[in-house]
C-alpha cells in the first residue's frame, strides 16, 4: 500500500542558505562592532574619579608607619659580683643621674677590701718609722760634721800660733810637723765628712721618693678596693625613666649581668622599616616628615641598619625641630621619607588602575567628557598620591583612575 508523501517546509529546503546568511550577517555585527573601536560599556560618572594630568613638582618619598621610641635606651649591667640586699627604686620611676637603684652585697669584697686596707695602714706606718730613721741619721751626719768643722777651725787656729812660736823659737821644727799632719788629717776628715753628707742627702731624698711611691701605689690599691666597693651600689648612670629591674632581692648577679634599663625621655625618636627595594637609596641625613592635625613635623634618619629581616631593614629618625605636643612612646605616626629632591614631572593622582593594568594604559577622557577610551602610558617614579607619566598623556589631559575592576574588557566607556 502506497503512503503519501509529506511535503517539507520551504525553510527546510533552504536551510543551508539560511544559516550561510545568518552567518554573514553575525560576521557584519563582528565587523561592524571592530571597526568601532570594540565593546562599549555605560557607566555612571558619578562613581568614577577623574583626574587630570598636570605638570608639578613631584618628590620621590616612601609613607610608612613608625613607631615612637625614646632616643635613648641604657642597659645598665652590675660592675660587681654580688646578692641583691635591697630594690630601691620601682620600674616606671623617674631617676635622676646618681639615683640609687639597687645595692649589692658581697662578702668576699668587704673581707679583700679589709685586707687592702690593713696593707695600706702596715705601709704607712713603716714609712713613717723610715722616714723617723732617716731624719735621725740625717740630724747625727750634721751633727758630727759640725763637730769635725768645729775642731777643724780650732786646729788651724792652733796650728797658727804654733807657726807663730817656731819663728820665735819657742817650738821646734818636730813639733811644728807633728801640728801640720794633725791639721792636714783634719781637713781632709773633715772634707770627707762633708761629701759623705751630701750623697747622704742625695741618698736620702731618693730613699723617701721611693718610699713615697710604694705609699702611693698601696693607696691608689686601697682607693680602688673602696671604689669596688661603692660600685655594689647601682646607680643611674643618666637621667630617664627606670623601665624595669629584671633582679629579685637574694637574687646572686655576677660582674656584668644586665640588671636594669633606663629610657632617656628628653627627646624622642621614631623607628620604622622600610622595604628592601629602597636599601640602595636610604642613608643617614635624609630629610623625612609627619603631619599631626594639619602641621608637618620635620625629621631626619641617624641610623639605617642594613642588615635585611623578611625582605626589610630598619631605621631610626629624630625631630630636627620641635615634635608634636602629644609624643608618647609607643605612638605610632605616617613617616614621609624623602627619595631625592622636587622636580617638574607629569603627574597624575594614584588610584586602582594599576593593579588592573599593571600602568600600561588607561582610559582618556575626550574633550566633552562624555566618552573616555583606552590609551597607552608609561609610567616612571611613584609616590604614594601621584604617578609620574613618561609618556602617552599630555598635561590638561582628563583619566579615569578608579573602577577599573568593573570595566571588563570594554575599550571604551560611556560615561552618564
Amino acid at each position: 500500500m502506497d503512503r503519501p508523501i509529506e511535503k517539507k517546509p520551504v525553510y527546510y529546503r533552504y536551510r543551508w542558505h539560511i544559516a550561510g546568511g545568518v552567518a554573514f550577517i553575525i560576521l557584519l555585527v563582528y565587523v561592524s562592532i571592530v571597526a568601532s573601536g570594540g565593546r562599549k560599556l555605560r557607566t555612571e560618572a558619578d562613581n568614577l574619579i577623574i583626574g587630570e594630568a598636570q605638570a608639578d613638582k613631584f618628590l620621590e618619598y616612601v609613607d610608612v608607619e613608625g613607631v615612637v621610641q625614646p632616643i635613648l635606651t641604657i642597659k645598665i649591667n652590675a660592675r660587681e659580683a654580688g646578692s641583691v640586699e635591697r630594690i630601691v627604686a620601682e620600674e616606671g620611676t623617674m631617676m635622676e643621674k646618681g639615683d640609687t637603684i639597687l645595692t649589692l652585697n658581697n662578702p668576699d669584697l668587704v673581707r679583700t677590701i679589709d685586707d687592702q686596707r690593713d696593707e695600706w695602714e702596715k705601709q704607712l706606718i713603716s714609712y713613717q718609722e723610715k722616714e723617723i730613721e732617716m731624719e735621725q741619721k740625717s740630724l747625727d751626719l750634721q751633727k758630727q760634721t759640725l763637730q769635725t768643722t768645729y775642731e777643724l777651725n780650732r786646729l788651724k787656729k792652733s796650728f797658727a800660733l804654733d807657726e807663730e812660736e817656731f819663728r820665735m823659737g819657742v817650738k821646734s821644727k818636730a813639733q811644728l810637723e807633728v801640728q801640720r799632719d794633725e791639721f792636714e788629717y783634719k781637713t781632709q776628715s773633715t772634707a770627707l765628712q762633708l761629701e759623705g753628707l751630701r750623697h747622704d742627702s742625695a741618698a736620702t731624698i731618693l730613699r723617701r721618693e721611693l718610699m713615697k711611691n710604694d705609699l702611693e701605689r698601696e693607696r691608689k690599691k686601697f682607693d680602688r678596693a673602696q671604689e669596688r666597693m661603692e660600685n655594689l651600689i647601682v646607680r643611674a648612670p643618666l637621667a630617664g625613666q627606670l623601665s624595669f629591674v629584671k633582679v629579685t632581692p637574694g637574687q646572686q648577679v655576677q660582674s656584668t649581668e644586665a640588671i636594669a634599663e633606663i629610657k632617656v625621655l628628653d627627646q624622642f625618636k621614631i623607628h620604622t622599616s622600610l622595604s628592601e627595594y629602597y636599601i640602595d637609596r636610604i642613608t643617614t641625613g635624609l630629610p623625612a616628615t609627619i603631619t599631626w592635625q594639619g602641621k608637618k613635623y620635620p625629621l631626619r634618619i641617624t641610623k639605617v641598619v642594613p642588615e635585611v629581616k623578611d625582605r626589610n631593614f630598619d631605621v631610626d629618625l629624630v625631630f630636627t625641630e620641635e615634635s608634636p605636643d602629644n609624643v608618647r612612646i609607643g605612638k605610632s605616626f605616617r613617616v614621609q621619607v624623602e627619595l631625592g629632591q622636587p622636580e617638574e614631572a607629569l603627574v597624575i593622582p594614584r588610584g586602582d588602575f594599576f593593579q588592573t593594568t599593571g600602568g600600561q594604559w588607561i582610559y582618556k577622557l575626550n574633550e566633552a567628557g562624555t566618552k573616555a577610551r583606552k590609551v597607552s602610558i608609561s609610567i616612571g617614579r611613584q609616590n604614594p598620591q601621584q604617578y609620574e607619566i613618561t609618556g602617552g598623556l599630555q598635561a590638561g589631559d582628563k583619566v579615569i583612575v578608579t573602577g577599573y575592576s568593573t570595566f571588563g574588557d570594554a575599550e571604551e566607556l560611556i560615561l552618564k
